[in-house]
């Protein structure tokens, strides 16, 4: 499997994070308390924190065939916001976004999220999942334009850590087969749709 390093849809382009992307990173989206507020991981309250998120990437990258992403506008070169697969296994993946608040309800979202589900085939997934807050519509809605279901009997309470430490929440599963077969349903990592 080739590793595609650089994505491009129809208006923003997607690429692997660099080190040199740190600052923007944290100024455009991962310390924003607004835009994390539904993330599945804490919100970075230093550039520290954001350097250690680019070494997990550089792992994932390392470890399999596609890890996080960047989202920038091609127009603008401007950082919009991130997305990625988390894989669980060589057949499933996690995926999830997560974008500046001047990005949002442009359709962003959809067209990362395309991409993901374009390029999960690709590299010999067969499912992707994402678990969004209850309350959080807008993404339940993206996951929906882009051929996720939910399913009902997957939800389970998950950990928001910038809404409420240590406490679970509800969430809603969404699940969406992009290859042939069936995997098993992971439950060692979940990865929060985000944005």
């Amino acid at each position: 499997m080739k590793r595609q390093e650089c994505i491009e849809t129809p208006r923003p382009c997607l690429r692997k994070p660099n080190r040199s992307d740190a600052a923007e990173i944290l100024a455009r989206y991962s310390g924003d308390p607004e835009v994390t507020k539904f993330l599945g991981w804490p919100r970075h309250r230093s550039l520290e924190d954001t350097i250690a998120f680019l070494s997990f990437s550089d792992d994932e990258w390392a470890r399999w065939p596609a890890g996080p992403y960047l989202i920038e506008s091609k127009n603008e070169a401007r950082l919009l916001g991130s997305t990625g697969l988390s894989f669980e296994t060589r057949k499933m993946a996690a995926t999830g976004y997560v974008l500046a608040k001047d990005a949002w309800g442009r359709g962003y979202a959809t067209e990362a999220l395309g991409a993901m589900v374009d390029l999960a085939p690709k590299l010999g997934l067969e499912q992707i999942y994402a678990f969004c807050h209850q309350n959080h519509s807008g993404s339940a809605r993206v996951l929906e334009k882009c051929g996720f279901r939910r399913d009902s009997a997957q939800g389970r309470p998950v950990q928001f850590p910038n809404l409420e430490p240590e406490a679970v929440q509800p969430s809603l599963c969404y699940i969406r087969t992009v290859g042939i077969g069936n995997g098993s349903w992971p439950w060692q990592h979940t990865l929060v749709v985000e944005g």
